[in-house]
């Protein structure tokens, strides 16, 4: 019982601390990150549907991005996405994806 208490201690104490960290970034940062985070979730829904990474890639060709930068970002995420083996759905990239992006924007400070 102490063991699951500790634990649960634990994950509360974590969720607390990116939560704080989050809110310290800046919102452009925030909204890079839900930015690649979406495009991450799409790529991967891409994978999981069995859409090929050139067909997705043609699909990025054709899409309005509001930056000059976007694009070639969001051909990278693409890229890494259908490299991993992971077979996640697509909320669960997006998270996981947004968590590291606030972590990794938050460590360049």
């Amino acid at each position: 019982m102490r063991v699951f208490l500790a634990t649960m201690a634990g994950c509360l104490l974590a969720t607390f601390a990116i939560t704080a960290q989050a809110k310290a970034l800046s919102q452009n940062d925030r909204n890079v990150c839900s930015w690649g985070s979406q495009i991450a979730a799409e790529a991967q829904q891409a994978k999981l549907s069995g859409i090929n990474v050139y067909a997705t890639r043609k699909r990025l060709q054709a899409r309005k991005f509001p930056k000059p930068w976007m694009r070639m970002t969001a051909f990278g995420i693409t890229e890494q996405t259908y490299n991993s083996r992971s077979r996640l759905k697509p909320a669960a990239i997006k998270k996981t994806y947004y968590d590291q992006c606030v972590q990794h924007a938050i460590a360049k400070r």
